[in-house]
């Protein structure tokens, strides 16, 4: 078992939003569902409390917590992608049925939860040694959302 488990705080879509990422994530499942009993105060009984998942091996749990807290970008899930296709398929998903965009590659899916959808390259290039080359990657980067390792590429390369 992991030592540190992410935490998510749903109104009432815990289990939705469990299955929904799991079925976006390969190597992913729902490990268990609690459910209030009857006469347990906060919910019905039988309503969902706490879904323990895992995305890619890594457990999260998910708690139907009431509508007092909501997400904000203070805290997002970066997920780092070996491809262009594979970020460009996470992001197409994570925004599909109400998600937004936002910039630099971080995005809020239905939920209103944050994500950075990070192809490796982008990190690669962004990191470059030659302090010229990633700053001007830096650059280009800015004025994305979806992030685009061509254009990334090419800003780099001073093309």
């Amino acid at each position: 078992m992991q030592k540190i488990t992410t935490h998510l705080w749903f109104d009432d879509q815990a289990e939705e939003a469990a299955r929904f990422y799991t079925s976006v994530f390969p190597n992913s499942r729902i490990v268990e569902v609690n459910h209030y009993g009857e006469g347990e105060p906060g919910k019905p009984g039988g309503a969902v409390t706490v879904v323990t998942f895992e995305l890619d091996g890594q457990q999260y749990l998910a708690l139907d917590g009431g509508p007092m807290f909501k997400f904000s970008e203070a805290i997002s899930l970066y997920v780092d992608c070996a491809t262009q296709e594979e970020a460009d398929e996470l992001w197409a998903t994570l925004t599909a049925d109400g998600g937004q965009e936002s910039q630099c590659g971080w995005l809020k899916d239905k939920f209103g939860l944050s994500w950075q959808i990070i192809p490796k390259e982008a990190t690669d290039l962004l990191s470059d040694p030659d302090k010229a080359r990633a700053g001007r990657a830096m650059q280009a980067m800015m004025g994305m959302q979806k992030l685009d390792v061509q254009a990334l590429r090419d800003a780099a390369d001073g093309s």
